[in-house]
């Protein structure tokens, strides 16, 4: 056809709907995906999978609806085809809510011959040696599930896997040998319980990049055969076994390390200064071991140190300058450090989120130099140290800080008023220093603060101005015991404490979660159900007040029945009068009640004995009358709960027999050597004449008029103790 000619309608027509339907059939090509259906024998056998594997079908964001003989099984929840031959490949179920099955030898899963990757949930008993069958298998994934028994040997036929991850059941045994599988890249069998000496022959893979042992029994010296200078692995974790001897020369051939956790074993001995080849080391964590010497100067460079609860004593001198911005978390708590405070610390600066040197021999004072390193400072413990001298105003932009710990130390002065910056504080304690100062009204306002704990200072006067709000909304355990603190507590003082009133709180524990997921939890000593109790962790929802040991007088605020989600209550050793407040039987939580030693006047409120959890209590040493409450718990206490309240009338339902009449005043000086009767009268002298005559006064005849039993258990034993520690 010449250029000069033309087309026909009807030809124009077909020609215009030719290149229409071509052009279509192009843009439909490219446009849509690729769509293969599965083989039918594919198909068949993961009905039968759905037969053995049966699930909860009322669960609407994950199940297996999907699986029908008359859908494409490619498409099929958790199922993945290949794109040219449709062969399945890819299962995964591990987030499917299957009824808790075993997996059998037999199982229609090992049908799937073509399979690459595999996760299954919900599985308990032994895994089969038919799993070795699966020889195209690149990623299996078994974790979270209640298997036993141990790894089957098969599993070394898997040539072609390269993640392995049987984390957290319940497998024991010994690990098989892997040297076959060396495509290996991930190999991860934490919290189970395997044990035997250390699998050597793991780390002869090249390959390898990710090892988690940790939460074992693996047991013995470890160590690493002929490991390739070119390897890999840069993620080792040990945490918790059984594993002892010294750290060996052979892991720092691991060149490639970043993450290396040897922490909770028996290692001893120092750490070898060959540490310092790995360069590209990151994160060291040694605690909970027995380790000694000198911490090499290499390490100062890392992003994470911990080195908690070692034997250590000293520090070497960096062997190079080192940009010390990029350090994050150093524990070197509980260890054998001596002298003054680590200034070098100082030139840290604005990176440090986490610093615990608690538990150590440091002396001196605190350097004004921290005033310019705690800008992301989340966490700071001093505890239990010999530093001495005033804290420095030091807390001006620490704005990130949650949690200060300097109990147990020598501190004197008063608080430093730059911690009203810290409106994200949660935890604050000074417990056991020398701190002389009023009550901190301006803590009040900090909306976070969950745990205040003033307690064993000099501290003094009112806990209530007119002036002042209270505050401490949010607050959950209060200790300001063994203080000077004075005057009357106003009936609505407890008011506004919201977080006691209505608990907006689960059952988890108090903790910070300090960079990744690097857990620091809090930890506290004090007197529970009459005893010292020390709380490894705290929970959310434990509530408690400490006012003991004080000299407030009057009424015990009405307002303190509403704290309904209490569960500690010790009012004792003050000069409280009056009658106990009927609001304390809306204390519906409350485990722990200590109202002894006090001037209380009137019968005890007989609906307390409906307190169920009420399982300690302390009433002595009063001026109360009437009957005891019949309630059971009341029924179960020791009869010192209410002695020396010689009014009360059925003491004998406890005491099984009539109660020892007390011994007048004169009776009981001439039972007191004569050094404790100096001691009682100074006591009393002072108090008596301190701020506050009337209530020293009722003090005063409280001391000299009770048994002198409760003064040397009080004075004479030691002291509790608050204090914050690291998860590990």
């Amino acid at each position: 056809m010449t250029p000069n000619q033309s087309y026909s309608f009807p030809g124009l027509v077909v020609v215009t709907l030719y290149f229409v339907f071509s052009f279509s059939f192009v843009i439909y090509t490219f446009a849509s995906p690729t769509f293969h259906h599965c083989r039918h024998d594919q198909r068949d056998v993961l009905l039968e999978i759905k037969h053995e594997f049966p699930v909860n079908e009322s669960n609407r964001v994950y199940n297996l609806s999907s699986w029908k003989k008359s859908s494409d099984c490619c498409s099929w929840e958790g199922v993945t085809c290949d794109d040219k031959s449709g062969k399945v490949i890819s299962l995964y179920l591990s987030n499917i809510p299957l009824n808790k099955n075993s997996l059998k030898p037999n199982s229609s899963l090992f049908k799937l011959q073509y399979l690459q990757n595999l996760a299954l949930g919900n599985l308990y008993g032994e895994i089969p040696s038919s799993l070795g069958n699966l020889s195209h298998l690149m990623e299996l994934d078994l974790s979270y599930n209640e298997l036993v028994g141990q790894i089957p040997a098969s599993v070394g036929n898997l040539t072609q896997l390269r993640s392995l991850e049987l984390g957290d059941n319940k497998l024991s045994g010994k690990i098989p040998d892997m040297s076959r599988v060396q495509s290996l890249e991930s190999f991860d069998v934490r919290r189970n319980s395997f044990s035997g000496s250390f699998p050597t022959s793991l780390f002869t893979i090249s390959s390898l990049q990710f090892v988690s042992l940790q939460n074992n029994l693996f047991e013995g010296p470890i160590d690493f055969g002929n490991t390739s200078s070119f390897s890999k692995l840069s993620y080792l974790n040990l945490f918790h076994n059984k594993l002892d001897g010294p750290i060996p020369e052979s892991i720092f051939k691991f060149l490639s390390l970043d993450i290396l956790d040897l922490s909770s074993n028996n290692f001893i001995g120092p750490i070898p200064k060959s540490i310092s080849q790995l360069v590209h080391l990151t994160r060291l964590r040694l605690s909970n071991n027995r380790l000694e010497g000198k911490i090499p100067g290499c390490l100062w460079k890392l992003f994470e140190l911990k080195l908690s609860n070692n034997s250590f004593s000293s520090f070497e001198k960096p062997l190079q300058v080192y940009d010390r911005e990029i350090m994050r978390v150093l524990l070197l708590d509980s260890n054998s450090f001596r002298g003054p405070f680590l200034h070098w610390i100082c030139k840290i600066k604005k990176s440090l989120m986490l610093l615990d040197l608690s538990n150590n021999m440091f002396i001196g004072s605190i350097p004004q130099c921290l005033r310019d390193f705690t800008d992301a400072l989340e966490v700071f413990n001093l505890q239990n140290n010999n530093f001495s001298g005033t804290v420095p105003d030091m807390f001006v932009n620490a704005t990130e800080l949650r949690a200060l710990d300097i109990s147990r130390n020598q501190l004197e002065g008063k608080l430093p008023k730059s911690l009203h910056n810290c409106k994200d504080l949660e935890i604050l304690n000074v417990e056991s220093n020398h701190f002389k100062d009023k009550f901190p009204f301006w803590l009040g306002s900090l909306s976070s603060l969950n745990i205040l704990i003033l307690r064993s200072n000099q501290f003094y006067g009112p806990l209530y101005h007119q002036n002042v709000s209270i505050g401490f909304q949010n607050v959950k355990i209060v200790d300001v015991s063994h203080n000077g603190f004075s005057g009357t507590i106003p009936a609505f003082y407890f008011s506004n404490w919201r977080e006691m009133i209505t608990l907006n709180a689960d059952d988890e524990y108090m903790e910070i979660i300090v960079h990744y997921d690097d857990h620091y939890r809090y930890s506290m000593e004090m007197v529970h159900k009459g005893v010292d109790t020390e709380f490894e962790r705290i929970r959310k929802d434990f509530i408690a007040i400490d006012f003991s040991e004080n000299k407030f007088c009057g009424n015990i605020p009405e307002s303190i029945g509403l704290l309904k989600e209490l569960h500690l209550l010790n009012l004792s050793g003050n000069a409280f009068t009056s009658n106990i407040p009927q609001s304390l039987a809306n204390l519906t939580n409350l485990e722990a009640l200590d109202l002894s030693r006090n001037n209380l006047s009137g019968q005890i409120p007989q609906h307390l004995g409906i307190l169920s959890f009420l399982s300690t209590m302390n009433f002595s040493y009063n001026n109360l009358e009437g009957p005891i409450p019949r309630g059971t718990q009341f029924q179960r206490q020791n009869c010192s709960s209410f002695m020396d309240n010689p009014k009360l009338t059925n003491l004998k339902d406890i005491c099984g027999k009539p109660p020892v009449p007390s011994l007048t005043p004169q009776e009981t000086e001439e039972m007191l050597k004569p050094d404790e009767q100096v001691i009682i009268y100074w006591i009393a002298a002072a108090i008596a004449y301190g701020p506050g005559v009337f209530c020293g006064l009722v003090i005063g005849n409280i001391f000299v008029s009770r048994n002198h039993e409760w003064f040397v258990e009080k004075f004479g034993r030691n002291k509790p103790r608050a204090v914050i520690r690291s998860a590990r």
